[in-house]
């Protein structure tokens, strides 16, 4: 529901009264794409673009959102919640549903304004940024108690069921638990984590949003989960010891070859290969061994590319063109595919030649223009 001009205007003019706010990142991940829902390690870390909501309780039964960058707001009744039409508003439904679920009774009226820099469709989790950044808002304007395992998963369970993407749990994880200038070894299955200290000088991270739509991105999501679930179910009926995809070793995923459909062989194949080289990439990383490091994001886009399919012309113009730079030591494909960013290490005493030759280059093959994003690791969701 739209509220009237007058609540928007009181909304607008809301930040002069503010009881909590709260920044929320958007998260990288530097190697082990599509794999936490299979269970497996992945390498994301909070970044310093951010959300920022800004919160005060409004002392009735309904909730009023802001959304600063959609110009739109909308009101939630808490006695009656469901799905909105308009996407956006569905995270923010879905959280506030689900926290309802864990402490019941405990969410009462609230007004929120919500500021973005977070460019959404890029692949850097403005979703998970959105959710976790009300949740912990909603969490610390009433004292609910929730622990930041309780913010992330009520977050993600928002994801599943408001908005309809059934994510793996890395965006909320890397979200919530992000440290300044560490990134994040996440075992997906067991929820143990290991920070690891982001030693990439003298490269730093370059991500090229290729403004292209994620039009495919949620359902294709889906559809490789389903994939995925499928393999599995196949190697089970052989190896019923496996319980997850990641599991399974390469070698054994190949003797299925001639009993899987090609495309459901070519998804195992990829998660089990894809698994390992995060692991191997983190021990490159550890050793200083950046070329080594650098080497896995380029193959894991290879991966991507060919075997998980879920890379795109314009992606994969990016990489292509930046992995023949001898100063750009890894590239590849990030998020969900289909559109979004690549994410680059490039040496910081080229990040300015880079930016102008792929740009010019991106601009020649697709008439669109680029957009570089610097990005700098920081810390997970916060009070201020």
């Amino acid at each position: 529901m739209t509220l009237h001009s007058q609540n928007r205007e009181k909304l607008e003019n809301f930040g002069l009264s503010y009881e909590i706010i709260i920044k929320s990142p958007g998260r990288i991940n530097l190697i082990g794409e599509h794999i936490d829902y299979n269970g497996g390690y992945v390498l994301p870390a909070a970044i310093d673009k951010t959300i920022t909501l800004s919160f005060r309780k409004n002392n009735s039964d309904s909730c009023k959102i802001y959304s600063s960058n959609f110009k739109s707001s909308f009101e939630i009744n808490l006695n009656n919640l469901k799905r909105s039409e308009t996407e956006w508003q569905n995270y923010i439904l879905g959280v506030v549903y689900h926290i309802n679920i864990v402490k019941p009774n405990l969410v009462k009226g609230f007004d929120c304004i919500i500021e973005s820099n977070l460019p959404l469709g890029s692949g850097i989790s403005s979703s998970a940024a959105l959710e976790c950044g009300m949740a912990k808002g909603i969490n610390e304007l009433f004292n609910l108690g929730l622990t930041d395992i309780e913010i992330i998963t009520v977050s993600k369970d928002a994801e599943h069921t408001f908005v309809g993407t059934k994510c793996g749990i890395m965006d909320q994880f890397a979200v919530v638990k992000g440290k300044k200038n560490h990134l994040i070894l996440l075992n997906c299955k067991t929820l143990d984590y290991e920070l690891i200290e982001a030693n990439l000088a003298p490269y730093k991270i370059v991500l090229l949003n290729t403004n292209i739509s994620h039009n495919l991105a949620s359902s294709e999501y889906n559809i490789r989960r389903d994939e995925c679930k499928i393999a599995l179910k196949a190697i089970q009926m052989k190896y019923p010891n496996f319980n997850n995809l990641i599991e399974v070793k390469p070698k054994v995923v190949r003797e299925f070859k001639k009993v899987l459909p090609e495309k459901i062989f070519n998804r195992a194949l990829y998660v089990t290969k894809e698994n390992r080289r995060t692991l191997r990439a983190v021990k490159f990383l550890k050793n200083n061994n950046l070329k080594e490091f650098g080497e896995c994001l380029n193959r894991s886009h290879r991966g991507l590319r060919y075997l998980y399919e879920v890379s795109c012309q314009e992606l994969d113009f990016l990489v292509d063109f930046s992995t023949n730079l001898d100063y750009v030591i890894g590239s590849r494909m990030m998020g969900g595919g289909f559109g979004g960013c690549t994410i680059n290490l490039v040496h910081k005493s080229h990040i300015d030649e880079f930016i102008e030759k792929i740009s010019g280059a991106y601009q020649e093959k697709f008439n669109i223009e680029l957009t570089p994003i610097h990005v700098s690791i920081s810390d997970g969701v916060t009070k201020i």
